[in-house]
């Protein structure tokens, strides 16, 4: 019933080729680095769904580009932090003990969105090692940008965002918005003193399945929206299908919210 809504609510047809041709008024081209949100949803009926979308964005920007989504594994954390939904108390060691170890070709993604998940399956696809905060990528960066990513530095320096912005990468929103925006948790992770709390996830360590704990910085994107209020620089708008899209460059918008999150220091906890 919700596929007939969507197709009685699009006004026209949507294929890759219209997708192709919105992404090029957009201003993608071939050789783009791109980091992707998307909402899958928001674009509604497009003939070919999720694998439509995946191969307009690879076609726009060619194996010369690279493309890069988050393919995060909330699944696999530790389970007293777990809210929606919460699991007894009893159960949070046997999870613990039992949570099988992180396999970049098995371990599901949450809430990361149908295209990701497509993504994923394409063979030339590569999953970086995190098992709680990988990313995904396919084309020319994609395993320079993919092949180490430190266990406490989920989104830091050293993990793939630190290695994207020594690149000219291009951030693009399809019916999200900025508080999606996985780039900007860079600017959290490089702040002088941030707040940690332990963690915890299941992953091989020397080839045997361990549960490895690590201290995560504390990260809130609900403020997020308020550092794009302020950012001076560009953010493009277009539509892909139904869904409003925006298109930034990462570089001055991160170095921008490493200096706004200095200036604008949190008044409450921040929320995991």
């Amino acid at each position: 019933m919700s596929d007939l809504l969507q197709i009685l609510n699009t006004p026209d047809f949507q294929s890759k080729d219209t997708l192709k041709r919105q992404m090029h008024k957009l201003g993608l081209a071939a050789g783009d680095q791109l980091i992707v949100h998307s909402s899958l949803k928001s674009i509604g009926w497009v003939a070919g769904g999720a694998q439509a979308v995946v191969e307009a964005l690879m076609e726009i920007i060619t194996p010369e580009g690279t493309l890069v989504m988050p393919s995060q594994s909330a699944d696999n954390s530790d389970p007293s932090y777990w809210m929606a939904p919460p699991i007894p108390e009893n159960w949070h060691q046997p999870t613990r003990d039992h949570m099988p170890a992180y396999d970049p070709a098995l371990t599901n993604m949450r809430g990361m969105g149908k295209i990701p998940e497509c993504l994923h399956r394409h063979p030339a696809t590569i999953r970086s090692p995190h098992p709680s905060h990988s990313f995904i990528a396919w084309g020319r960066f994609a395993a320079e940008w993919m092949a180490e990513h430190p266990l406490e530095d989920s989104f830091g320096k050293t993990s793939p965002l630190g290695k994207m912005m020594e690149h000219p990468v291009k951030i693009l929103l399809i019916g999200t918005g900025f508080d999606s925006c996985t780039a900007l948790h860079y600017a959290e992770f490089v702040q002088p003193a941030p707040s940690r709390s332990p963690q915890g996830a299941a992953m091989y360590v020397n080839g045997v399945r361990q549960w490895a704990t690590y201290h995560c910085i504390d990260m809130d994107s609900d403020r997020f929206p308020e550092i794009i209020k302020d950012f001076p620089g560009t953010v493009t708008t277009g539509t892909l299908g139904q869904a409003e899209t925006q298109l930034t460059d990462m570089r001055p918008l991160v170095e921008f919210a490493v200096t706004w999150l200095q200036q604008n220091p949190p008044t409450q906890e921040p929320n995991n």
